[in-house]
Parts: structure tokens; sequence; C-alpha cells
């Protein structure tokens, strides 16, 4: 069952936040895409970086690197990395497999980082269930996406103070 995604007074102006979208089905992440950056905006997040990579396969291997603070970098890890994609089941398993090696994956990387990993990357049955959790404002993934990525940044610096 979907729930409505509630309108939220979130402060994100001390976090920096990546996203990481695919441009496969793009129709679809590019509005996921723009209602994240809509709200981590509307939350005066510190800032949002975007990384476009190929399909929603690619995600973890940016999330990996972005997770992974640089040696003498001038900026550190972002606060919460987002990933958006959308997988639309075909009549092969072929989806199953892209979709449990991301989850897999992105697990991983938070475990193994201590970054928040939102993971967007939906699977899904068909384009109508793309459509109702990617296009609209009432469902959108992406506004939950931001607001999860908020709190989990609120949370993990909780645990470091």
């Amino acid at each position: 069952m979907l729930t409505t995604v509630a309108a939220r007074q979130l402060k994100a102006n001390r976090y920096r936040f990546a996203i990481i979208a695919s441009l496969y089905n793009s129709q679809y992440v590019d509005a996921m895409l723009r209602a994240a950056r809509a709200e981590l905006k509307r939350a005066g997040a510190l800032s949002v970086q975007v990384v476009r990579v190929p399909g929603a396969y690619e995600i973890p291997v940016v999330a990996a690197t972005l997770a992974q603070p640089t040696p003498g970098a001038k900026s550190s890890k972002p606060d919460a990395i987002l990933c958006l994609g959308v997988i639309l089941r075909g009549e092969t398993t072929h989806a199953a497999h892209i979709g449990e090696a991301v989850s897999q994956a992105l697990m991983q990387i938070q475990l193994q980082h201590q970054v928040p990993v939102i993971h967007e990357v939906l699977l899904l049955e068909n384009e109508e269930q793309a459509r109702v959790r990617c296009l609209g404002r009432k469902h959108n993934r992406g506004t939950e996406a931001a607001q999860t990525a908020i709190r989990m940044a609120g949370v993990m610096r909780s645990l470091r103070t």
C-alpha cells in the first residue's frame, strides 16, 4: 500500500548530499531527481552534488567512490547519498538480478563507509507503477528519498558527537 508523501519541516542547512541518478528510464528517474532536489533545496541543504550514470547497475560504484573520503581533498564525503533509478521487469529474470545486485551493493557501501545510502532504485512491474511512484507529488519517491537522507544525516551526526 502506498502512503502519501507528507510535507515536512526538515532542516538540512548543515548537510551535504550527493544524488546518483540513472539515465535509463529517464522519464521516471528525472522526475524523482527533480523532486529530491526540490526537497533538499527547500530544507536548505548546504550542497547537492548530482552524478548521472547510464543505468541502475552503475550506481553502486559511484556511491562507493563518493562514500570514501579522498585524501587531501578540500571537501569530505557527503552526509548522505541518494540513489535513484527505475528498473522495469521484462520477460526474463534480468531485472530481478540487477535489482538484487544493486540492493546488496548499496547495503554493503553504507555499512563499510558509515554513510547513509538511500536506496530508491525501484524494481517495478510496469510503467503504471512507475508513473504513480515517480511522476506524481502524492507518492513521489524522490521526495521521500530526500526526507530520509535529511533524517539519516542528522542521526549519523548525532551519533558522532
